[in-house]
């Protein structure tokens, strides 16, 4: 079995989204456009409250998953099929767009730091004009594993005997939420169809054998296809573990649409106009 080793280190770039809300976009950059089907990672937080009180007010999507994870803080999520909730540290919100969606994304906070992550998965053509499907996970019914190196935390896929909840899905998805302590090891076999990155939080951590540049806060490192990825933190560190099947179709964007070709975008808009997205 060959050893994963770092394909290319990307360092998160400052952006803005919604009404204003300060980021940092690995995926979705000039440097990783499409990581076949991860189409967008973005990381916002602050401790200011003028960098998100703005939110995210409501705007459409089709032909996408997106993959909402709170670290700290709360969000309020609304959406056109009817659900709503607010969001807190640790939950999961993974959402379907399918043939259209309108949500809002809105602080339940005034103050304090809010941290997350936003996810954005492509769907394959056969599923981009599916139902919406709205999923919620709740942080205290996540399964995480825990030993005196790490923890791990699985909202897909399955780390030893943790297991996430999203199962059955097209692109096999793994999302794993990884603290790994000082001069501690963290072992993983990977499906080698896969498309696979590390997005370290904090800390700094070498990943498999061979020399690379140094690995610290907000950087993305896309891995190259392998089975075994072992992973070492020089200092306490947290990671996020996403890997997926590529899908492997032409793709079209318009903003916050997705689909295949130029004329289904332009559907989409006509769509969102007429108000064909809530039915």
């Amino acid at each position: 079995m060959s050893q994963i080793e770092v394909k290319k280190i990307v360092k998160a770039l400052s952006a803005s989204d919604g009404a204003g809300v300060k980021l940092k976009r690995s995926i979705g950059t000039p440097e990783a456009d499409y990581i076949d089907p991860f189409l967008m990672l973005d990381e916002f937080g602050s401790e200011n409250k003028d960098d998100y009180v703005a939110g995210f007010p409501p705007h459409p999507h089709r032909g996408i998953e997106t993959v909402t994870y709170m670290l700290k803080g709360e969000f309020e999520h609304q959406d056109s099929t009817g659900a709503k909730g607010i969001m807190s540290s640790g939950d999961v919100q993974w959402m379907k767009t399918g043939r259209g969606i309108i949500h809002s994304e809105m602080p339940a906070m005034k103050e304090g730091k809010l941290q997350g992550f936003q996810l954005w998965i492509n769907m394959p053509a056969k599923l981009k004009m599916n139902k919406p499907e709205y999923i919620y996970i709740d942080a205290a019914k996540m399964s995480v594993h825990k030993d005196n190196d790490k923890q791990v935390k699985v909202i897909a896929g399955k780390f030893e005997k943790a297991e996430g909840p999203v199962k059955g899905h097209n692109v096999e998805p793994i999302y794993f939420d990884v603290e790994l302590n000082k001069d501690k090891e963290f072992s993983f076999n990977l499906p080698s169809t896969h498309n696979s990155f590390i997005y370290l939080i904090s800390g700094e951590i070498y990943i498999g054998e061979k020399k690379h540049n140094k690995l610290i806060d907000s950087t993305l490192i896309l891995l190259d296809k392998g089975e075994i990825l072992k992973v070492r933190a020089r200092s306490n560190s947290k990671f996020l573990l996403i890997s997926g099947k590529p899908i492997k179709e032409q793709i079209a964007r318009g903003g916050p649409f997705v689909m295949n070709t130029k004329e289904e975008i332009s559907q989409a808009v006509e769509d969102y106009h007429a108000g064909r997205f809530v039915k």
